[in-house]
């Protein structure tokens, strides 16, 4: 299987969580970060540095502008419209928006413009964008939606545990 290649945009709890699973993950590759609000070397201290999950035990340095984690090349930009951050030049195909900010369909979309494929929003959404969670519907995605939303963390915790109650 080949490496899913993700962008992320917001680089605050969820997105360096996201960042953090993904990088210990052999199947994908992060490739890009955007977030216009974080200086690079802050990003690196709070990549390095969870207060929750502890010390990243691997490599962390940026140079040339980028972020630098187990010496694979993280580019980074500061782009506010999504549609200008260069997804697609960095070879993300997939995009997590974790923001707060772009969680309709419509505003999400922007990301495509920017030359990802599809974009999942780590946030409920404020229209009808279909939301998905790991172990309760998942299996329904049919993979034609170029936006989902992965519902809140109160529901990724709680929906698990009341679809096995609901199924009994």
């Amino acid at each position: 299987m080949t490496e899913v290649n993700i962008g992320i945009n917001g680089f605050g709890r969820i997105g360096r969580l996201v960042a953090r699973a993904a990088i210990e993950n052999p199947k994908t590759k992060v490739v890009a970060i955007n977030d216009p609000f974080m200086d690079l070397e802050y990003m690196a201290y709070l990549f390095k540095y969870d207060s929750t999950h502890g010390k990243f035990e691997g490599s962390v340095e940026t140079k040339d502008g980028n972020l630098v984690v187990n010496g694979k090349v993280i580019h980074v930009f500061t782009a506010r419209n999504p549609a200008e951050i260069p997804w697609g030049q960095a070879g993300a195909t997939y995009v997590c928006e974790s923001t707060g900010v772009f969680t309709t369909t419509e505003k999400a979309k922007a990301h495509i413009d920017g030359g990802c494929k599809k974009v999942v929003i780590s946030a409920p959404p404020k229209d009808s964008t279909p939301m998905y969670v790991m172990g309760v519907n998942h299996k329904e995605y049919d993979g034609s939606a170029p936006v989902v939303s992965n519902a809140s963390c109160t529901t990724n915790c709680l929906a698990p545990l009341a679809k096995v109650i609901n199924d009994k």
